[in-house]
This record gives structure tokens, C-alpha cells and sequence, in this order.
């Protein structure tokens, strides 16, 4: 356990499908192969050597097999500092967790002495290996990849990521290496996405509530460049847990992988059921967080403001509500989040953030009954009418949840046009009063449909 509450089970593991590693020294191609395995561009391609830095996984089915693909970055087996020393231990926890290793080589540069090294490590282990001269784009290139022989791992298979060519040969024999995998439908499982500007400690809470170093942790701002997967389990609740990279603003956003890092960023965001937005304790809100918690708030989504490194503060009441004033007066377009004070290193905390994500995923999945809902609407109408800035009032005939995740409201109107935006946040709120929804986002649509007067509510003969 990594939190504050006794029973929590931050970072155990769910029973999982056989994993398979790709491997193998900086820019040969390791995560093409990916994207071309999973069907989509779901990592970062650059010809630059560097640019895939955490592990990435994917979920892969291919003929009766099933197996979780993971990507790493260009490994550098005796570096002993910076990315390269980072991205090592990195590389080293993928291969032993892995069923399968496919070891990636570059067919048109042949045999390289970091080549050499890597092979010379994965000799070590008892775990299958499968090597793939990459590149192999032509019958010059797949003569030459016979000379990966010396390496002593066994027959190079000869394939072009980039053309998709001889990867079905490849995986045909990575299915008769891998053990049995279950079978099943989608689980239903609840997304947390880490959100936040650079340096704010997003990739070291995502540490914390693994309990391992899962992904790079390090001082230097803008580490973490993928949206990175990991399932977990939490209390008997399966979790994703999608570490990103720092949101800029868009006028700060630089070209090329930074610009690709605040894309994946938004993706994340959109997939998820809900935001963790990291603030640094020791720093006042910026506009860089009002301008992630705008992607979240337009997303729909639930979020949590986690304040992370409170141990650095002085933890009373008194501090904890002085800087949840200062958060709230910054974030007046969603009052509804709220705040977990929690410190990624020393572990504060931790689990009451995942309790209360729990909460909000449950909040989501909320569904308020038709006639409540009208009961609700008849005494807002009743409360405060809505404007009619024209000779035409606006009247609105029903209202219903139509549905969940996020909690959508659809109200039927003589005139969805006469909608002014205040009333449509007095409606919301007013809905919050009666029925919660803490923690998340709701979204209201406004329908027109003719009606007569005294049906609409609000009317002379008004009911739901």
C-alpha cells in the first residue's frame, strides 16, 4: 500500500494477457512496427534517434492468439545517466515481464556493435526471442540479414515495418511461442488520464499509485512525451491509468514531437472517464492549468484538481483552504471538481485520490428518473423564468437523461435558439443541487420542438 487509507491495494496487478516486448538499440524502427502491429499511429515516429522514451502497450489480437504489445525506446545497454540510463531500466522491467522478446534490427546497417551488446544481454534470459531485421525492403537488404546469425539468437526474419512486409511470417511464429491468453469482451474499466503543464510531477504520481517505477521520472520539464497505458487493480476495480505529456499553451507549443506529445495529450484526455490535473503545491495556478482544465471541461469529462507535492506545505486546515480558495477563484468554469491534497513522493494521500476517483466514475454513471427530472425543471422554470429577449417566450415543454458518461439532460423547447448561455448554467446548477454530480462534468442540450403553450412547462396547464 502507497496511501493513507489502511486495506488499499495501490498497484496490484490484473491477471493479463502473455506480454510481448519489442527491443532493440535507438532509430531502427521500433515504433513503426508498432504502430503498424496495432493498426493505427499510436506512437511517436521520428526519424530522430530518442523520441519513443516510455514503455507504450496496446492490445493485440491476431488469429485465436491475444497478447499485450509493448513499445520501448532505443536501448543503450551500459548507459549509466540521463534518458539513456532511464530508458535502460525501462527496457530491462519490459523484457522481464515479457512472454516474447522481438528483438529489432536494422537490415540495412547490419551487425552494430550496441547490436552486439544487446544480444549479449538478452542471451541471459530464458525468454523466447524472435529477431526482426527491419528495413528488409528489398532482396539486397533480406540477403544481408542472414548476417544476424552471429548474434547466436537464433533465425532473423527479414520484414519492412514501413511497407508491411513479412510481418505476418513474424506473427504467425510469435503465436506458436506464445502461452494460452484469455478470452473475453471488453471490460469495463474505469480511465484516469494525468494531465497538467510540464514539470508538475504528473509521471511520479503515476509512480506513486503503481507503487514501481513504471514510467520516467525525472527533474528535467517535458520527460514524458507519449500517452502512456497502465492497467492496474484498486480495490476489486480494474483501472488505466494514461500518463501524458505537459500541456502548453498553444502559442508555447514547439514543432515536430512537442507538438505530437500535446496532441496524444488531448487523445488522452478524450478517452478518459476522467482527469487528474496535477498542480504543484509550491506554485500559484497558472493559465497553463486553466488551459488544460478547459480540455477537460469541454471533453465532458470528470476531473480532480490533485495538488501534488503537499509535503512541501504546511498541511493544516487553514493552508488547504486557503489554497482550494485560490484554485476555485481560477477555476470558476468548473466549480464542480475537487481537490486531493497528495504528495507523490512521500505517498500522501495516494488513496483517498483513487477512492474518490471511484466516487466520480460512479457519479458518472448516475441516471436520474424522467419524472424527476421534471419535478426539478418545474421548480427552476418556477424559480427564475427563463429571458425571452424577442415578442416570442421561450417555453420549455420536458425534460429527460438521456444518457450517461457524461450525464447528458435533453430539454425540449419551442425555440432551442432562445437559450441564453447564463440560463443554461442556471439550469445546471441547479440540477447539481438536486442531484450531485460532483466530480464531473454535465452536458445540456436544448431541442426545439412546437409547443403548445399550456403544455410547456411554466404554462397555464404546465407538467412534466
Amino acid at each position: 500500500m502507497r496511501g493513507g487509507d489502511e486495506g488499499g491495494q495501490t498497484g496490484n496487478r490484473l491477471a493479463r494477457k502473455p506480454v510481448v516486448a519489442i527491443v532493440g538499440r535507438p532509430n531502427v524502427g521500433k515504433s513503426t512496427l508498432f504502430n503498424r502491429l496495432v493498426g493505427k499511429r499510436t506512437a511517436i515516429v521520428e526519424d530522430v534517434p530518442g523520441t519513443t522514451r516510455d514503455r507504450l502497450q496496446a492490445e493485440i489480437t491476431y488469429r485465436d492468439g491475444h497478447f499485450t504489445l509493448i513499445d520501448t525506446g532505443g536501448l543503450e545497454p551500459y548507459a549509466d545517466e540521463g534518458y539513456s540510463a532511464l530508458i535502460r531500466r525501462q527496457v530491462e522491467t519490459a523484457v522481464r515481464e515479457a512472454e516474447v522478446i522481438l528483438f529489432v534490427l536494422d537490415a540495412a546497417a547490419g551487425v552494430t556493435r550496441t547490436d552486439s551488446e544487446i544480444a549479449g544481454m538478452l542471451r541471459r534470459v530464458e525468454t523466447p526471442i524472435l529477431l526482426l531485421a527491419n528495413k528488409a525492403d528489398n532482396e539486397t537488404r533480406r540477403e544481408a540479414s542472414l548476417e544476424f546469425f552471429e548474434l547466436g539468437l537464433g533465425e532473423p526474419i527479414p520484414v519492412s515495418a514501413y511497407h508491411d512486409l513479412g510481418l505476418r511470417e513474424a506473427l504467425d511464429r510469435l503465436i506458436d511461442l506464445l502461452p494460452e491468453s484469455p478470452i473475453g469482451g471488453p471490460v469495463d474499466e474505469l480511465r484516469l488520464a494525468v494531465v497538467g503543464r510540464p514539470n508538475v510531477g504528473k509521471s511520479a504520481l503515476v509512480n506513486a499509485v503503481l507503487g514501481e517505477e513504471r514510467v520516467i521520472v525525472s527533474e528535467e520539464s517535458g520527460t514524458t512525451r507519449d500517452a502512456v497505458d497502465t492497467r492496474f487493480l484498486y480495490r476489486d476495480n480494474s483501472l488505466v491509468l494514461i500518463d501524458t505529456a505537459g500541456i502548453r499553451r498553444r502559442g508555447r507549443i514547439e514543432r515536430g514531437v512537442e507538438k505530437y506529445s500535446v496532441m496524444r495529450a488531448r487523445e488522452a484526455i478524450e478517452r478518459a472517464d476522467i482527469a487528474l490535473l496535477v498542480l504543484d503545491a509550491s506554485q500559484k495556478v497558472a493559465a497553463q492549468d486553466l488551459h488544460v482544465a478547459g480540455y477537460v471541461a469541454d471533453a465532458y469529462k470528470g476531473m480532480i484538481v490533485a495538488v501534488n507535492k503537499w509535503d512541501l506545505a504546511e498541511d493544516s486546515e487553514e493552508s488547504r483552504n486557503a489554497f482550494a480558495r485560490n484554485v476555485l477563484r481560477r477555476l470558476q468554469f468548473t466549480p464542480w471538481a475537487p481537490l486531493a491534497f497528495v504528495s507523490a513522493k512521500t505517498g500522501l494521500n495516494i488513496d483517498g485520490l483513487l477512492d474518490l476517483a471511484l466516487e466520480i466514475g460512479e457519479t458518472r454513471s448516475q441516471r436520474v428518473p424522467t419524472p424527476e427530472v421534471n419535478v426539478v425543471l418545474r421548480e427552476a422554470v418556477a424559480a427564475n423564468p427563463p429571458p425571452s429577449p424577442g415578442r416570442r417566450p421561450l417555453r420549455i415543454k420536458y425534460g429527460t437523461q438521456a444518457e450517461v458518461r457524461p450525464p447528458t439532460f435533453v430539454f425540449f423547447t419551442n425555440d432551442a435558439s432562445l437559450i441564453h448561455f447564463s440560463y443554461r448554467r442556471y439550469l445546471e446548477n441547479f440540477l447539481r443541487k438536486r442531484f450531485g454530480f460532483e466530480g464531473t462534468a454535465i452536458k445540456l442540450e436544448f431541442r426545439s420542438r412546437e409547443l403548445s403553450p399550456s403544455r410547456a412547462i411554466g404554462g397555464s396547464k404546465a407538467r412534466p
